[in-house]
């Protein structure tokens, strides 16, 4: 199942050359555990809440990749050009599936819940 890496990023006003050494080593990490951008710093439009920063997703073909691509020497390597430099939140998710049915799932969650 696909699955996501979802980075909510806080950039300073000028990025250090670090973070463009980053930009430009990060897809060959990507590569080889079959990780894409989605989304890769396009600005968000906010309809509720607030969202102060960047938004990232990358797709995985599954969770397993996701994790393998994070613990992998070759992005350890250079993670530190970027989270040294810019803080955030980054989270691996599993993605629904083709038959995902929002209302069987709130049965299932009403019925836990009686």
């Amino acid at each position: 199942m696909t699955a996501y890496g979802i980075a909510h990023l806080h950039p300073p006003a000028a990025l250090p050359e670090e973070v463009f050494e980053y930009l430009e080593r990060i897809q060959a990490t990507l590569d080889p555990y079959g990780g894409k951008f989605l989304v890769h710093g396009a600005p968000v439009e906010v309809r509720e809440g607030t969202w102060p920063g960047g938004l990232v997703v990358i797709e995985f073909p599954s969770l397993a990749a996701a994790r393998e691509w994070y613990d992998s020497p070759a992005y350890r390597e250079i993670l530190h050009l970027r989270a040294d430099h810019i803080p955030g939140d980054l989270v691996l998710v599993a993605g629904c599936g083709p038959d995902h049915d929002s209302a069987a799932m709130a049965a299932v969650l009403r019925a836990a819940a009686a």
